[in-house]
């Protein structure tokens, strides 16, 4: 939901440092690749420490790569199947990073192990929704759903709960350290939502798709059995006559 007004709205703001990143001669794959390592490395080393104020301003600076990256290519004329494919698998690393440095927090100094399995089904189900989609897409299904909780959701409710607990280290009330598990679990509720709504559209879709690839071939069948049902009535016409001119000649 939040792709549709918020990736409009920073794509214009981002526009200009994108064309700024071209004249210097950067490549949209150099901003991916950077973007995702910065994003790697803030959240395995800041998350797990406890320090979630600091991991999140380290994300975010990265974070916005994904847009910058898209920007560069659409302005350069140089968008490619492989700059597709690399922008969506870092992706997942990121994302898998973002979680799963939460999870190591909650597996260790954060001592809870019921918010470490949330967590980690957060990471997991993440990764599903966006293969769904992709897999829907690859047999040829338009996979007309976008679900409740998209990786936009997921990130943005995720990170502003982690810095919003975060600030607990500069004497903010402690009542902040709740937001983060409650965040948790609902991106992993939402998450799970989605992940029913899409894997309900892709069958019914492939329900609708195969029965219309068996009433056209029932349809085509039929016109083939008619036309050679036509054509055989044809020879046997044909045969008769040429039956009845042979009789005529031979009297």
């Amino acid at each position: 939901m939040l792709n549709k007004y918020a990736r409009a709205f920073f794509t214009r703001v981002l526009t200009p440092f994108a064309a700024f990143l071209l004249r210097k001669g950067v490549s949209p794959d150099a901003v991916t690749l950077v973007g995702t390592a910065g994003v790697v490395a803030g959240a395995l080393w800041f998350f797990p420490r406890g320090e979630l104020f600091w991991g999140v301003i380290t994300i975010t600076l990265f974070v916005f790569s994904d847009l910058v990256d898209g920007n560069m290519a659409r302005q350069a004329g140089i968008s490619s199947r492989w700059g597709a494919f690399l922008d969506s698998t870092l992706d997942r690393v990121a994302d898998a990073a973002i979680f799963g440095g939460l999870a190591l927090w909650y597996a260790g100094k954060g001592d809870d192990n019921v918010l470490c399995a949330v967590t980690i089904f957060c990471l997991a189900s993440g990764q599903v929704v966006s293969y769904t989609k992709a897999r829907g897409e690859s047999i040829g299904l338009p996979v007309a759903v976008n679900g409740l909780v998209e990786r936009a959701e997921r990130l943005v409710v995720s990170l502003t709960a982690a810095g919003l607990s975060g600030l607990q280290t500069f004497g903010a009330p402690s009542w902040l350290g709740v937001v983060l598990p409650v965040a948790l679990w609902a991106v992993a509720v939402g998450s799970l939502v989605t992940l029913i709504q899409r894997v309900v559209t892709v069958r019914r879709e492939a329900a609708e798709a195969d029965a219309a690839a068996a009433a056209g071939g029932a349809a085509g069948a039929s016109d083939a059995s008619g036309a050679s049902g036509a054509s055989g009535g044809g020879v046997g016409a044909s045969g008769d006559g040429s039956g009845t001119t042979a009789e005529g000649g031979a009297a």
